[in-house]
């Protein structure tokens, strides 16, 4: 019977973290996502203009590789 409690008392400090990890995680704005990737992909570059990816490139920082 003691095993029992023990193991409601685990799952309920494990159900505890994960609400409190997950009401963390909408707070700073992990989920403000508006114009995903996965939908982006999806449209053509206009013609004339670099792609996305080239843009990115662009932006990101260069390391020296040696």
């Amino acid at each position: 019977m003691s095993a029992m409690f023990i193991m409601i008392g685990a799952s309920l400090v494990l159900a505890i973290g994960f609400l409190v990890a997950f009401i963390w995680s909408v707070k700073s704005k992990q989920y403000e996502d508006d114009y995903t990737p996965s939908v982006r992909m999806l449209f053509d570059p206009k013609p004339g203009t670099e792609s996305n990816l080239e843009q990115s490139n662009q932006n990101s920082p260069q390391t020296d590789k040696k």
